[in-house]
Formats: structure tokens, C-alpha cells, sequence
């Protein structure tokens, strides 16, 4: 979801800058909101004196109600967000959301750059998010918690940003917190509820007024649960025609048909639905996430895009369905468990079985598309798993892609546990490999990994040979930019034994192109320049141009790091010279990078543009470690052309956007190149200690090559001083190469 934006005052119209209006994800305000007063004085005061506030209370009973309402009187005296989550702590059918997949969405909600955000850590991404907190007025509805330790992370530290607390259970836990506890509404401040909520007018003109017994009747039949009475109220204002006994006919059918009072305003809301609305009514229960949109509800219902808005816009008219954003809808937790128990006392079981199956169906190829529509490290594949909708989001770009990504991340999350819940292996096998480019953006590398482990297993109970060999590949790749080599080796070696059955040319020739990254970590030279042929090769086999080009971009950066210059910038412009539609297109990146870096010496302004433009477009992209690997070769180049001062600032810049990923491993990619442009710049002592980091870094990831290159830095800085550990270190750097055995990964 884009944030809306406004124009930069002062400034002439062509000129302005645009910047984005503060962000609010408030539900509406309750206009019928009714009683309360002292509990939202309480809550006032609580916010006032501890920034915070827990409001405790029965399903039901209205504790959103009042954080909302309470959050939109709060909303002039925090400018800077308001904002609004659904923790799941009591949600049907669904695991209470983590803290740190709830971290992740509030910090992307304060547009928060992806390089501040931390890779993985809840404590490191609750510091995070309390140090931007610290320094803006926001206040932020936690809604339906399930217990202390899901809410403590998210909570405010220093400044002035307030959080408003709601569950089901008394937080007994957050000492810090002062809670505010909600009853009923007593009968007077039902009676007026369901009077505004029916819009029915005062005096004896008034149905409620002139059938007293039967008004009582309905507030006894809700027992005066706010959500029950504005449900009840709904009817009666949508139907001039029923007296309040009609209501409480209807009402008192439904009651007895399910085992929970405020049931009933639901079932009698239901029964005023025609069949198909009904229908999809009930299916909406099967629906694993939070929020969803039309093209979702499309597929389960098995029915146009147009029809499943309209049925959508009745819905939320008669108050079973909410529209809290435009294109994005919920179902209050009440509502979604009485439709769950609805499609299981309705619904043939084979039905709900199929109609479940097309929501997995659409979440797994929904993703593909955004996918497809975000060029990775290698081609993507379509899904195979079950079959595609008749209609999927369109995205015109790969920032649209993103978006919906980013909206539906949640969506997904649930997708996988469901589909994993009731067995459905393909899609548990596929989803996975369809958030890898969103995962490279956003989050760090250990949800990854443990989504593929699971995605593994479960091609392991399906037993088809290209599937595990795909996942063994998959679990692989997360396993080394995770710094885990040896198991990336071990999971690599497993994929190409399954590839002996698979024939798969494709997953072949994307396991030759990572076996080779890995080769080149190992400490092998010439290896991964046959292996990134042989990608090649195999893309040209499999019909994949773009393979074939990302093959040839690999091929020529191994040139380049044999010190084979003019092949290395002559097949690094043919990679340029393929068309593509995107500027950001991973094998230009990687060819204009190494372009950049051959022609440093001999054309040094056509390289510092093409090393300027892939920076740009990484940023661009918003693909951080990009950033990080165009600023280091950028820093290289600068060396190599003299500009010591201008490659020093380059390397800096590099090393400080890899200190905010928070992923370690990731330095001993530059460590050593930084170390040598310290060293030519005059800076001996610190070219050591950037090499002498390599050197303890590089034996703990398994890379060879960084630690023969920290071995031989050090050698070239203590030449000069220390004869005797510089030919130490130079024999063990020779060691280190020699220990290499052909074939090793």
C-alpha cells in the first residue's frame, strides 16, 4: 500500500518535494459510541500518566471499541501515526502473531527504511522500534492480545508515543501497564446502544418505546454485548417493516441454534442474506488470514471478480464484513468464528475441503505472479501447485508486486501454516520459493531458512524427484546467504543426487549457478567459472534467456576476479546489450558492477558512471545488500583510479549499511578490498584490523578464498615493519590454497 503524499510547501509547484502524509490505520470511530465515560476517563488518565493502557474484557464486550474510540481523541496530540494491529491473540483457526512479524509490519508502517531495520532479533527489532517511537508522537492500538509476553516487545520505551492494549485475558504481566477492565453495558446504556445503532427515535413514536417487553427481550437475547446490540439495531434499521418482536423471533431462533447469546444477532443477520450471499458468507470462515481483497474471496467462492465486490459491498453494508481500508476487508473475530461454525453445520464437508484448497491454490500462484513480476538472483518458475484462479492481481510493476507483498505477507504466513495444518505438501513445498525477493528486501535470513526446512520436508513426503531436488537446491541457497556454508555444501550435494532422477534442466542449471557462488567462498578459482558456464549452458537448454544472461553476468565477475580484465568487461557488455524491461534487472546489476570495476584503470570516467548508475539503481530497488556490494566495488574502482579519499568514503559507506542488516557474515565479502584501499591510502593500522577481522571471520563461514586474501593483506601491510609474521602469514595464506581439493563443494 502506497502512503499518501503532499507537496513540500514554500517551494514552486514544479520543484516540490513530495513527502508522505503521516500514516493512520484507525478503524472508524464507533458514531454510535455509547456509555463508557468513566472507563475512558480511566484510559485517558492511564495514557496521560504511563504511556500505555491494557483494557481487559469478554468477547464482545467492546474493548476495540474504546481503544479506537479512545485513539481518535488521542489523534491530534499525536501527529506523527496512528496506528492500528490485530495481534490474533484469540482469533479461530490461527497461531497468535509473533512479536516479530508484528515489529516488522509496525516499523514498515512508520516507513522506516529497510536498512535500519534489523535482519532478525526480537530484542534487536523491539530496540528498533522503541528508538523510533522515541523520537515521534505516535499512538498505537495493540488489539486482541493473547498475553503478556506477545505485547511486552511492542510496547513504548523513552519519549512520548502512547499504546493502547486489548485482550480477552487481564495482562497481569505488564506491571508497568495500568489496566482497565470492561463489564457489560448496563441495561440503560444498552437500551440507548441499541436505540442509536436501530435509529429509532426517541418518544412514543419509536418501535423500541412503544414495545418495551420485546425491547428488553433483545437486550437480554444480546446480554448487552455492544457488538450483539449494534448487529440487532442494524436489522431494525434495515427494516422499517419488523416490529421489535419480528427481532426478537428471529433473534431467539438463532439462539437456540447456537450455544452463545451474542451468537444470535449474527445467525439472524445471516438468515437475511440471500443464497449466494450466505454462501460466501460462511466461506469467508475458511479464510486463514487477517484482511483480505476481492480476488481472494474471487477464488473461493469460485466466482467473477465483479460478483465477488458486489457480494463484498453487501456484506459490509449489513455489518458481517469490514472495510477498514479501500480494496482490503476483515471480519471482526466474532464474526469470523461464527462463520467458521456456520460452513462446519452447512457445508459438506468436501465442499469446505475444495473451497479451502482454492484459497491455497490462490495464495501459492497470487505469489508466483508478484514473483514473476520481481526479478531474483535466478529466473522464477510458475507454480504447479493445484490449480490457478481465473483471475489474479495484475501488477504493473515490480514496486506493485512489492506492495501487494507486503500487504498479503501476513496472508501467506498463514497460507503455509494452514496448508501445512491440513497436509497440502505441494503448496507447503512451493510458497516458500516464491518469498525469497520479498524476503531479500524485508527480513532476515532465519525465517527463511526455517520455512524451507519445512518446505523440504515436505517434498520429502511427496516424493517427487524434481520437487526434492528443487528444495534441497532452495534450502541450500538460504543456508549460505544465512553463513551457513557447510550446510549449504551438504544441502547442494543432496540436490544434484536427486537431480541424477529429476532431469530437471532448469533446477540444474540454477544448483550450477549457486554450487558456484559457493565454490568461489570455498577458496576455488576456476571452478565456479566452469560451473557458471555450464548455468549457462543448461539456461540455453531450458529455454531461459534470462538464466542464460544471469550465467553470463556470474561468468564475467569470476573473470574478473582472475584478473582477466578485457574478457570480463567484453562479456559484461554483451550481458548489457540483452533487452530487459527493468533498469534494476539482476544481470545488468551484476554486469555494469563488474564493468565498472575492469575498465577502472584504463577509462576511468565510463566506469565511474556505470559503478554511479547500478548504485542508483539498487537504491532504487531497495535491495540492500546491492547497495552494500556497489558501494564496496565502487570503493575498489576509486582505488584503482587513485581516489583514495573517494574510495575510503565508498568502502565506509558500504560497511554502514551492513552494520544495519545486522547479518554479520555478510562483511567478509568487502573486509578484505576495504583493507587494501586503507593500506594504499596510507592507513596501515587500519588495513590490519580490517584484514585481521577477515582472518577470524572468513575460517568460521568456510571461505577459503577471504581468508588466503586476509592472510596475504596482512603479509603486504607487515612487510614493511615485520618481515618474519609477514612471511608467516604469506605461507599460511599459500596453506590455505593448497588444503583446497578440486571438487570440494
Amino acid at each position: 500500500m502506497g502512503a499518501d503524499l503532499e507537496p513540500v510547501a514554500g517551494t514552486p509547484k514544479s520543484s516540490r518535494q513530495v513527502r508522505p502524509l503521516p500514516r493512520n490505520d484507525l478503524p472508524r470511530d464507533a458514531p454510535d459510541f455509547t456509555g463508557r465515560d468513566a472507563q475512558l476517563a480511566a484510559v485517558l488518565a492511564a495514557v496521560d500518566s504511563h504511556r500505555a493502557v491494557s483494557v481487559d474484557g469478554m468477547a464482545g464486550v467492546g474493548k476495540t471499541c474504546l481503544a479506537v474510540h479512545a485513539a481518535h481523541r488521542l489523534a491530534a496530540d499525536f501527529p506523527d501515526a496512528q496506528l492500528y494491529v490485530d495481534l490474533h491473540g484469540f482469533t479461530e483457526g490461527r497461531e497468535p502473531m509473533d512479536p516479530d512479524s508484528v515489529l516488522r509490519m509496525l516499523l514498515a508502517a512508520l516507513d522506516v527504511p529497510s536498512e535500519r531495520v534489523p535482519r532478525e532479533g526480537v530484542e534487536q527489532l523491539a530496540a528498533c522500534w522503541r528508538s523510533e517511537l522515541a523520537r515521534r508522537r505516535v499512538v498505537v492500538v495493540l488489539d486482541n492480545a493473547a498475553d503478556a509476553d506477545q505485547v511486552r516487545p511492542l510496547l513504548p520505551g523513552a519519549g512520548e508515543s502512547v499504546a493502547l492494549v486489548t485482550s480477552r485475558n487481564r495482562l497481569l504481566g505488564l506491571d508497568e501497564v495500568p489496566p482497565v477492565s470492561l463489564d457489560v453495558l448496563s441495561p440503560r446504556e444498552s437500551a440507548e446502544l441499541l436505540a442509536r445503532a436501530s435509529g429509532d427515535p426517541d418518544g412514543p413514536d419509536g418501535r423500541l418505546t412503544r414495545e418495551p417487553e420485546s425491547a428488553a427481550e433483545v437486550l437480554r437475547l444480546c446480554g448487552h454485548l455492544p457488538l450483539a446490540l449494534r448487529l440487532a439495531g442494524a436489522r431494525l434499521r434495515h427494516r422499517p417493516g419488523w416490529t421489535v418482536g419480528i427481532l426478537v423471533e428471529r433473534m431467539a431462533h438463532g439462539a437456540s441454534e447456537f450455544d452463545a447469546e451474542f451468537s444470535a444477532g449474527f445467525a439472524m443477520s445471516v438468515r437475511q442474506l440471500n443464497r449466494p450471499q450466505a454462501r460466501l458468507f460462511r466461506m469467508l470462515g475458511l479464510l486463514p488470514g487477517a484482511s483480505f481483497d476481492e480476488y481472494v474471496v474471487a477464488a473461493l467462492a469460485e466466482v467473477p471478480l465483479r460478483s465477488a465486490l458486489a457480494t463484498l459491498e453487501d456484506l459490509v453494508d449489513a455489518h458481517l464484513v469490514q472495510q477498514p481500508t479501500a480494496g482490503r476487508y476483515r471480519l471482526h473475530d466474532l464474526v469470523h468464528q461464527h462463520a467458521r461454525r456456520a460452513t462446519a453445520e452447512q457445508d459438506p464437508a468436501a465442499e469446505r475441503e475444495r473451497a479451502l484448497g482454492r484459497i491455497l491454490d490462490y495464495y501459492v500462484h497470487a505469489a508466483a505472479a508478484a514473483d514473476a513480476a520481481m526479478p531474483f538472483l535466478s529466473p522464477s518458475r510458475a507454480a504447479s501447485a493445484g490449480r490457478p484462479p481465473a483471475e489474479l492481481p495484475r501488477f504493473a510493476d515490480k514496486n506493485a508486486a512489492f506492495s501487494w507483498l507486503v500487504a498479503e505477507y501476513g496472508n501467506l504466513l498463514a497460507a503455509f501454516e494452514t496448508a501445512a495444518a491440513v497436509g497440502a505438501d505441494a503448496h507447503v513445498c512451493e510458497l516458500p520459493r516464491f518469498l525469497r525477493a520479498y524476503f531479500a528486501r524485508r527480513c532476515g535470513t532465519t525465517h527463511l531458512n526455517v520455512l524451507f526446512e519445512r518446505s523440504l520436508a515436505a517434498a520429502e513426503r511427496l516424493g517427487d524427484p524434481p520437487q526434492l531436488a528443487e528444495a534441497h537446491s532452495d534450502l541450500g541457497f538460504a543456508r549460505y546467504n544465512a553463513g551457513r556454508t557447510a550446510e549449504a555444501a551438504a544441502a547442494y550435494e543432496a540436490a544434484e543426487l536427486r537431480l541424477s532422477e529429476a532431469e530437471d534442466t532448469q533446477v540444474e542449471a540454477e544448483l550450477a549457478m549457486r554450487r558456484g557462488y559457493l565454490s568461489w567462498d570455498a577458496g576455488h578459482v576456476e571452478e565456479p567459472l566452469e560451473l557458471f558456464r555450464l548455468a549457462g549452458k543448461l539456461y540455453e537448454q531450458a529455454g531461459s534467456p534470462a538464466g542464460v544472461a544471469h550465467a553470463a553476468a556470474s561468468e564475467a565477475w569470476a573473470m574478473l576476479q582472475l584478473g582477466h580484465r578485457e574478457e570480463a568487461a567484453r562479456r559484461a557488455r554483451e550481458v548489457l546489450g540483452v533487452p530487459h524491461a527493468d533498469p534494476a534487472w539482476p544481470p545488468a546489476l551484476t554486469a555494469r558492477i563488474t564493468l565498472g570495476v575492469a575498465i577502472a584503470r584504463a577509462e576511468p570516467d565510463e566506469a565511474a558512471e556505470h559503478l554511479r548508475h547500478a548504485l542508483a539503481l539498487a537504491r532504487d530497488d531497495g535491495h540492500l545488500h546491492n547497495q552494500a556490494w556497489c558501494l564496496n566495488c565502487r570503493g575498489v574502482a576509486l582505488r584503482q583510479m587513485g581516489r583514495y579519499e573517494e574510495a575510503l568514503a565508498s568502502h565506509r559507506e558500504a560497511f554502514a549499511l551492513l552494520d544495519e542488516l545486522f547479518e554479520e557474515h555478510w562483511k567478509i565479502h568487502f573486509l578484505n578490498g576495504y583493507g587494501e584501499t586503507c593500506r594504499l591510502a596510507g592507513l596501515p593500522e587500519e588495513a590490519l584490523r580490517l584484514h585481521r577481522q577477515a582472518l577470524e571471520l572468513a575460517p568460521r563461514l568456510g571461505n577459503r578464498h577471504e581468508e588466503a586474501l586476509a592472510h596475504e593483506g596482512i603479509a603486504t601491510v607487515l612487510d614493511g615493519t615485520d618481515p618474519a609474521e609477514a612471511a608467516e602469514h604469506r605461507a599460511a595464506g599459500q596453506a590455505v590454497l593448497q588444503r583446497l581439493s578440486p571438487g570440494s563443494c
